[in-house]
């Protein structure tokens, strides 16, 4: 797969779409996806991975995916929580139109998908998930997740998955290292689990802030 076209806002070529029955959330649901964006083939094994591992949202809230593309976890966090507000950000407007079309197919009106400079400033959230773009670099990743982990709920927290071969050991001390120096003493990160070769990455933010 040439990455570039999943970190592309307009990925080149005219879109192919094709309809998947995936599991999400316990049932098998049918979901679009399109070339030129990650994961066209299916639920990608970091995310499958996350979804074996981490434990159910709560029932209501405000929560985000980071990177969503065509929804595996937004999806997944929409129809295990129907009540909560769900926020997708992704920067590829294919794959964004795809969350957007699965989410409104699926009856999920409570998931939005936002280019992230659409986000408003003021949201913050009570869970994150995500599958983060490794493959974007390390310097745009540190980027990404430095504009998005801050924005957690007093007493809210992330999970991130990351392949083991792909740095997980070293982003895990990176992120503690970098939250403390931004937001000192309010943040604990840790690894929540192991399943299959990627680390399960928790952060979290403490009830008790400054």
């Amino acid at each position: 797969m040439d990455s570039a076209h999943y970190f592309s806002a307009e990925p080149a070529g005219p879109e192919q779409r094709r309809r998947l029955e995936v599991s999400l959330a316990g049932r098998t649901v049918s979901v679009q996806t399109a070339n030129h964006i990650f994961s066209p083939d299916g639920v990608d094994k970091g995310t499958a991975a996350m979804l074996r591992v981490v434990p159910e949202p709560p029932p209501a809230g405000s929560f985000l995916d980071i990177g969503c593309g065509w929804g595996p976890l937004a999806l997944s966090l929409g129809l295990h929580s129907p009540a909560a507000e769900v926020a997708g950000v992704e920067v590829n407007d294919r794959a964004a139109q795809l969350c957007r079309d699965n989410a409104a197919a699926l009856g999920l009106e409570k998931v939005s998908v936002y280019r992230p400079e659409e986000v408003p400033a003021g949201l913050t959230f009570d869970l994150i998930w995500s599958n983060p773009p490794i493959r974007v670099g390390k310097e745009a990743l540190h980027a990404l997740l430095l504009q998005w982990l801050p924005r957690l709920n007093p007493g809210g927290q992330a999970f991130l998955v990351v392949q083991k071969n792909l740095g997980a050991d070293s982003l895990q001390p990176w992120i503690a290292a970098a939250l403390q120096d931004r937001r000192p003493e309010e943040f604990t990160v840790s690894r929540f689990g192991t399943e299959k070769g990627f680390r399960i990455l928790q952060v979290v933010r403490s009830a008790q802030t400054p």
